[in-house]
């Protein structure tokens, strides 16, 4: 008598089925095959021929070259304590901060800041403990967004003034930004 289980169930299956069945119904077999096609990963991550091509034609990636989404960019996690700080239309058309995002700036250490995408903010990366993202109105209008999780940045490499590219603890800035 057949004792195995069934790979997707676990009922035990009966002795019509054949010695090397691994599942007890149609029903199982389609949805284990169903569930093995959802975790499967792309043949890019797993086919090693295909992670670096052979041709003369190879150019690096850049975020330029997509014709799909907004390019490059970090996904913030409450794992890892990383925070960004987006001043929106920061900087003048000349690329100087703006009176109240020199203030702002101001207030922080020395940490990696970034132009953003439309070249007229800017982004703080640093070590916060930031769990509910805020957008903050200023009285003359500006907006300051702090998020810590649950947030696509896109990045643009360009850093803003030679800041570092080190990520300091920005905790007492952003706990003054969002009081």
């Amino acid at each position: 008598m057949n004792t195995r289980p069934c790979e997707q169930c676990g009922e035990q299956l009966r002795a019509r089925h054949a010695p090397n069945a691994r599942f007890c119904s149609t029903r199982c077999r389609v949805a284990a095959h169903r569930a093995a096609k959802r975790l499967a990963l792309p043949a890019e991550l797993t086919d090693k021929a295909r992670w670096v091509r052979s041709s003369a034609s190879k150019v690096p990636f850049t975020a330029e070259g997509s014709s799909v989404g907004v390019g490059l960019g970090f996904v913030l996690s409450d794992e890892d304590d990383i925070v960004c700080v987006d001043l929106d239309y920061a900087l003048d058309a000349g690329g100087q901060p703006l009176p109240w995002a020199a203030d702002v700036l101001r207030s922080l250490p020395e940490t990696y800041i970034e132009v953003s995408r439309s070249g007229r903010g800017l982004h703080v990366f640093g070590f916060a403990d930031v769990r509910q993202g805020r957008r903050i109105r200023r009285a003359g209008g500006e907006a300051i967004e702090v998020y810590g999780q649950q947030r696509f940045i896109a990045v643009t490499g360009q850093r803003f003034k030679g800041s570092p590219v080190t990520l300091a603890d920005i905790n007492a800035a952003v706990r003054d930004l969002t009081a």
